[in-house]
């Protein structure tokens, strides 16, 4: 990193430490839409660094129970689709943008297989789309549909980890 973007997230986190706790709260479930994770990393400010925010969001996230990771899965649009309530839009259109060249095929295959998931699972499929093509999801989701609830819960939970860390950096660089 280069020392302007090294300054550009330190200024950022210190308003991120400084900032009142709601409004705090309200920008962090843009990257992690369960409130009891939002709750305690505000708790846990402040942060000296990117990589300590990084760190406690994740000791958070593994330390809830299955009902905190449901509320954020349900923060999230299905693939290929765009929640236009939801705070992290934007953040989700840019994160899927590789779907927007999906031939027609690709893409009703996704929602076809999209159902089945959240009929299995209870839960849409959880991916991190950044940098993945329509093809690669859809070859992920094929694969993630064979799993046991058990398992899958686990993947999509890791999936989220990952989404909040890529998050909580776009965060930082507003």
């Amino acid at each position: 990193m280069i020392k302007s973007e090294v300054t550009k997230l330190l200024s950022a986190l210190e308003r991120l430490n400084v900032a009142p706790e709601d409004e705090v709260q309200e920008q962090l479930l843009a990257c992690c839409g369960s409130r009891r994770w939002a709750r305690e990393m505000v708790a846990r400010r402040p942060f000296s660094a990117f990589e300590t925010l990084d760190t406690t969001s994740k000791v958070i996230w593994w330390s809830l129970a299955r009902e905190d990771w449901m509320e954020a899965f349900r923060s999230h649009p299905e693939i290929g689709k765009q929640k236009p309530e939801a705070p992290t839009s934007a953040w989700s259109a840019h994160e899927q943008s590789r779907l927007l060249n999906a031939d027609r095929e690709v893409k009703q295959a996704l929602h076809e297989l999209n159902t089945t998931y959240r009929e299995k699972f209870g839960y849409i499929f959880i991916i991190c789309a950044t940098g993945k093509s329509s093809e690669e999801m859809l070859a992920i989701l094929r694969q993630r549909l064979d799993n046991d609830p058990v398992t899958e819960l686990r993947i999509a939970a890791e999936e989220q980890a990952k989404i909040t860390t890529l998050r909580l950096h776009k965060l930082l660089n507003k």
